[in-house]
């Protein structure tokens, strides 16, 4: 039972990954796109501080989603060190 148990909660783990990994892959995609809008406007003043304003938390979401990951992994070496060798 003991070993069940300690599979869910690696499933459990795995699939939060997942999510993570996922969305992280949506926040590198807005973050492109706001950084090309940003990079096409001319002028407007207010609208390239808002675009920058916006790719800055993106960016500092992504920073913070990066820092859970590394934890995650980290958490994962200690039970198993090959597990993270096989998912870099």
């Amino acid at each position: 039972m003991v070993a069940w148990n300690g599979l869910e909660k690696f499933s459990h783990l795995e699939d939060k990954i997942y999510r993570t990994i996922e969305l992280t892959k949506t926040l590198r995609q807005e973050k492109e796109e706001l950084e090309r809008k940003l990079a096409n406007k001319k002028g407007g003043g207010g609208t390239d501080e808002e675009l920058a304003s916006e790719v800055q938390r993106l960016q500092a979401e992504r920073d913070l989603i990066r820092a859970k990951v590394e934890k995650i992994m980290d958490a994962i070496a200690a039970i198993d060190p090959e597990i993270v060798e096989a998912v870099r």
